[in-house]
């Protein structure tokens, strides 16, 4: 089953387009690190995926053909930004009982439990507690909906270091355990690299590239050569990006072999994300019709 399936999509706020043209098709049971610069249409991503926004063209559906925003949408999908939505005078314990009302799929004794382990006390206010435990509690709400598909939008930018891996464990361990699709945004690309199984990279509102880790690891190689032969280089393979530095050139491509005369070693996820960041062509496609 896909849980995202994304034909041209395009999100447009008057005249500026968020996202163009974007295709996706991705499968369940998979970490998905949405990664790219600032104003790259990762929120707006999420937010259509959420049904907090509807497309200004293409299609876009969720969970093997929902719609974003209908009921069936709406009980199989969690999205939790940085704003960490709570009730801030309600105490931690209401907030179970209201969560617990509002969603049919409730785990209540995997919310109290992950309360307990993290020393979040269920009878103080979420407005007293400390921001990373607002994080936390929000996340345990998120996670204990039981959804199939959660959307987390740099949620767990207020956490220590200690407290992120902590988060990054448990959304594994749903995981492993309730076949969760997850989709994190984040800017913290070696965070995600221990996590993630499939990356989508966004670049100016577009989708550079869309793929397992695995695949893309296996299908990319970092090339050190001369740098006279740079030019030369794309008649070879498919080059992403490539940049010079003195007599020396070093090229990622879409390649699992180095040509004659360059050496090429594997790459990591960080620098098949930078390469893709960099590609010059990233915005020259045409954009999409606006439809109504």
């Amino acid at each position: 089953m896909t849980v995202i399936e994304a034909q041209r999509l395009g999100k447009r706020y008057r005249n500026i387009w968020a996202l163009r043209d974007c295709g996706l098709s991705v499968p369940a049971g998979h970490v998905v690190a949405l990664v790219g610069p600032n104003g790259a249409g990762k929120t707006t991503l999420l937010r259509l995926l959420a049904g907090l926004a509807a497309p200004s063209a293409g299609r876009l559906r969720v969970l093997g053909g929902c719609q974003p925003g209908s009921a069936a949408a709406r009980e199989g999908v969690s999205y939790l930004d940085q704003q960490m939505p709570l009730y801030r005078n309600l105490r931690v314990r209401d907030l179970l009982r209201v969560a617990e009302a509002m969603n049919p799929r409730w785990h209540g004794e995997l919310a109290e439990a992950r309360l307990a382990a993290l020393g979040i006390p269920v009878r103080r206010k979420a407005g007293r507690l400390s921001g990373g435990q607002q994080a936390q509690l929000a996340l345990t709400l998120a996670i204990a909906r039981r959804p199939r598909l959660l959307l987390l939008d740099e949620p767990l930018a207020s956490l220590d270091p200690l407290a992120r891996q902590d988060a990054m464990a448990a959304l594994m361990t749903s995981v492993a355990e309730d076949g969760l699709s997850v989709v994190l945004s984040s800017h913290v690309v070696p965070e995600l690299e221990r996590v993630a199984s499939y990356l989508i990279v966004l670049s100016g509102g577009r989708v550079q590239v869309a793929a397992t880790v695995e695949s893309l690891l296996d299908t990319h190689r970092a090339l050190i050569g001369p740098a006279r032969d740079a030019a030369r280089l794309a008649e070879q393979v498919p080059v992403v990006t490539v940049s010079r530095a003195g007599r020396q050139a070093q090229a990622l491509a879409r390649t699992a072999a180095a040509p004659s005369g360059w050496v090429g070693r594997p790459v990591t996820m960080e620098e098949l994300v930078l390469g893709y960041l960099r590609e010059p062509t990233a915005c020259a496609l045409p954009g999409p019709a606006v439809t109504r």
